[in-house]
């Protein structure tokens, strides 16, 4: 039981940092700040990790793990290659809709936070490949270069993430990946 505790507890804080961390970014806050937020000590939350920067690793990577498990299942629940694609690309748009411009720009400056984002960015690209590639294959979507729309849509994250499309466009992330989606959507539809 008391492990049982403790892992509810540990949770309870990641989550609670994530919130504080996707709504305000992290880079202006240091552990003295975060106890005062949190309502903890500093041994609780050095208990997590050891120092603020990997506080706020395992806080990163825990809101991707989580993100990229919420996308899979909703995904997982359609058998149509061409609504798994648009299910994929709105489920990211949807785990997006918290995160501010405050902590994609702390995630850019922070090279250990930035690798993690890369690695979903690729990871991203990836998945959004392979399903148009299921699409192509099972006639849902127009015949394309799978790899290359991969490759852009790879390109436009890293856009979103750096704060390029919304300084260009004034639109926040979730909604850039809203456009996104319908972007690719609507060019992969087979003409009727």
């Amino acid at each position: 039981m008391p492990t049982t505790r403790l892992s509810a507890r540990r949770a309870d804080l990641i989550a609670r940092l994530q919130a504080l961390f996707l709504a305000e970014g992290f880079a202006a806050f240091n552990i003295g700040d975060l106890t005062d937020r949190l309502r903890c000590s500093r041994t609780t939350l050095y208990a997590l990790a050891p120092s603020k920067e990997q506080l706020v690793l395992t806080v990163v990577r825990a809101y991707f793990r989580a993100a990229a498990e919420h996308i899979e299942a909703r995904v997982a629940e359609t058998g149509d290659p061409r609504e798994k694609l648009a299910v994929y690309l709105e489920a990211v748009a949807s785990e997006l809709q918290p995160v501010s411009a405050e902590f994609f720009a702390d995630l850019a400056d922070f090279s250990p936070g930035n690798d993690v984002y890369q690695e979903n960015t690729r990871y991203a690209a990836h998945r959004v490949q392979t399903l148009v590639t299921d699409g192509v294959k099972a006639g849902a979507l127009r015949p394309v270069d799978a790899p290359f729309v991969g490759a852009a849509v790879a390109q436009v994250m890293g856009a979103i993430q750096r704060g390029e499309l919304q300084a260009q466009t004034g639109l926040d992330a979730a909604t850039a990946y809203r456009n996104l989606a319908d972007l690719i959507l609507n060019s992969l539809s087979r003409s009727t």
